[in-house]
C-alpha cells in the first residue's frame, strides 16, 4: 500500500481538475515504462514467527540494514516506515509484509535485474539477523491475531474500519501478499482498451499465479485464498468494475466512481486524520466532517485514489492487481505477461478480440470461481488452462514484437517460460504445495519456510 502522496498542495478548483489529473498520465509509447511491485513475508528462522517491527531482529533492523546499499529512510514520527532510492521504494504492509515498489524502467530485463538486486540485498541483511523471507499469496501458518501491526498511521484507521465493511478485510491487510505491475497508456482510448483487457483477463493471471492454499497450517479449500479474501473485504472499493465496459467510459467516469468511494483519511501535518466512511464529494464542497470548511488538494485526491482496490486500479497509470506473491523465479513473469499483452498494438488487439464478447456476468463468475479451481475452472466450453495458453501465446508475440534485447537474449520472451511451464503441466503453484503437504511434508507447512524461502 502506498504512503502519503508527494504531490504539490495545489487546491482543487473543481471536479474537472480531478479528471485532468488522471488524463495527465497519457504519454507517447516511447515514454511507457514498467513498474513492478512485490510483497513478501518475513519471519524468524528458529520458529517461523512473523517479524515484529522493533528490536534488533525485526523489520526496523531490516530497513536499517538495507541503508548500507544507498537506500534513504522515510520517517513517520520517530519510526522508519520506508526507504527510497532512484525512483524505487521499500515499504511496509500492515502486518510487516516487505514490499519493493520498483522504479519506472524501460525493459523487462531492467525490472528483472532490479528484482534480483533487491532480493539479494534482503537476503544479505536477513541472514545477519536470523530472518527469512518467502513469497506466497497468504500467510500459511499464523493466525490474524499473531500478526504484528506496523507503526503507520493509516493502518490503525484501516484496522478499525475494515471489519465494518467485510469479514476478510483484516486478512487482506495482515496476511496477504501480491505481485503487480504498473503500466502506462497513450491516450484515453488506449487507457480504456487496456483497462478492459486487464479486468477481463485478471482472473487468468490469478489462476496462473495461484499460490495461497493454506490458512493457519491447514488447506483452506482454495488455490488462491488471497484472491478470495478480496471478495469479502470492502464492496465499495473492490471488484471487477462493470462500468468500465460501458459506452462512454473514460477518465471522467473513473473520477465519478472514485468520488463515490468512501474515504479513509486526510493527511495533514505529518498525521492521518480519520475520515473513514466520509465522502470526497463532501470534501469538494468544504463539508467534510473531519475537516469542516476545508477543501481538498491534488495531494488529497492522489491519496484517495490509493485507497481503491479493484482488480485493476487507475492512478496516472494502470495497476494489474490479480496475482499472488510467489518465488523469486516467478516474479519477473507477471510483468512479462502484462507487458506482452498491453504494450504491443497487435497483441492488445488480439487480447481484446479474445474477451470483447464476455458478458459482465461471465467476467464476474470467472473472477469468483478461479480462486478455488484456478486452471481447471470451466468457462463456456473451455477451461481457464486453455484460455491461459492462448493468453501466453499472445503475450509472447507481443514481447517478440517489442524486440527489447537483453545481454544475451534477442527479446523479453524468456520471462514467460515459468508461466508456460505451469500451463504445460496443468498444475498451479498452489497444487504443487498441496502435493508436498500431503506427501513428504507429512501434513505440516513448516518445511515451506525453508524449501520455498528466497
Amino acid at each position: 500500500m502506498s504512503g502519503p502522496s508527494q504531490a504539490p498542495d495545489a487546491p482543487v478548483a473543481n471536479q474537472q481538475a480531478l479528471v485532468e489529473y488522471l488524463a495527465r498520465g497519457c504519454k507517447p509509447a516511447s515514454q511507457w515504462r514498467i513498474g513492478t511491485e512485490h510483497e513478501k513475508f518475513g519471519y524468524h528462522l528458529e520458529d517461523f514467527r512473523p517479524l515484529e517491527y522493533a528490536g534488533d531482529r525485526g523489520i526496523r533492523a531490516m530497513l536499517d540494514g538495507l541503508r548500507r546499499f544507498g537506500w534513504q529512510p522515510v520517517m513517520e514520527g520517530d519510526n522508519v516506515i520506508a526507504l527510497s532510492m532512484d525512483g524505487a521504494s521499500v515499504s511496509l504492509e500492515p502486518g510487516g509484509q516487505f514490499e519493493l515498489s520498483g522504479a519506472a524502467l524501460e525493459t523487462l530485463h531492467q525490472t528483472c535485474d532490479e528484482v534480483h538486486t533487491h532480493l539479494a540485498q534482503v537476503k544479505d541483511v536477513a541472514g545477519e539477523i536470523g530472518a527469512g523471507f518467502i513469497g506466497l499469496g497468504f500467510n500459511p501458518k499464523w493466525a490474524r491475531a499473531d500478526m504484528p501491526l506496523m507503526p503507520k498511521g493509516r493502518y490503525g484507521l484501516m484496522r478499525r474500519y475494515m471489519p465494518t465493511r467485510g469479514a476478510l478485510g483484516l486478512d487482506m491487510m495482515f496476511r496477504s501478499c501480491t505481485v503487480q505491475v504498473n503500466l502506462d497508456f497513450a491516450s484515453e482510448a488506449d487507457m480504456v482498451k487496456k483497462f478492459r483487457v486487464g479486468l477481463a483477463l485478471q482472473p487468468i493471471a490469478t489462476a496462473l499465479f495461484a499460490n495461497s492454499p493454506f490458512t493457519e497450517g491447514r488447506p483452506n479449500g482454495f488455490l488462491s485464498f488471497r484472491s478470495h479474501v478480496w471478495t469479502d473485504t470492502d464492496p465499495d472499493r473492490t471488484g471487477m468494475l462493470p462500468f468500465v465496459f460501458e459506452d462512454g467510459f473514460g477518465f471522467e467516469a473513473y473520477a465519478e466512481h472514485a468520488l463515490d468511494v468512501p474515504m479513509y483519511f486526510v493527511y495533514r501535518g505529518g498525521r492521518y486524520i480519520d475520515a473513514t466512511g466520509q465522502s470526497f464529494r463532501s470534501f469538494m464542497d468544504g463539508e467534510l466532517p473531519a475537516l469542516p470548511g476545508e477543501r481538498p488538494t491534488i495531494r488529497d485526491w492522489e491519496d484517495h485514489l490509493t485507497t481503491l482496490f479493484p482488480e485493476v486500479r487507475m492512478k496516472r497509470f494502470l495497476e494489474m492487481r490479480g496475482a499472488d506473491g510467489g518465488p523469486w523465479a516467478r516474479l519477473c513473469a507477471l510483468p512479462a505477461l502484462w507487458v506482452g499483452l498491453l504494450y504491443d498494438g497487435s497483441a492488445l488487439d488480439a487480447a481484446w478480440d479474445l474477451v470483447r464478447d464476455w458478458t459482465a456476468d461471465e467476467r464476474e463468475t470467472l473472477r469468483n470461481e478461479v480462486p478455488r479451481t484456478a486452471l481447471a475452472t470451466r468457462f463456456g466450453n473451455r477451461t481457464v488452462r486453455e484460455i491461459a495458453a492462448e493468453v501466453i501465446a499472445i503475450a509472447e508475440a507481443g514481447l517478440k514484437a517489442r524486440a527489447r534485447q537483453g545481454t544475451s537474449a534477442p527479446d523479453e520472451t524468456e520471462y514467460l517460460e515459468a508461466l508456460q511451464l505451469i500451463v504445460d503441466r496443468g498444475t498451479t503453484p498452489a497444487e504443487e504445495l498441496l502435493e508436498r503437504f500431503h506427501g513428504r511434508w507429512q501434513g505440516s507447512v513448516d518445511p515451506m519456510f525453508t524449501e520455498c524461502a528466497y
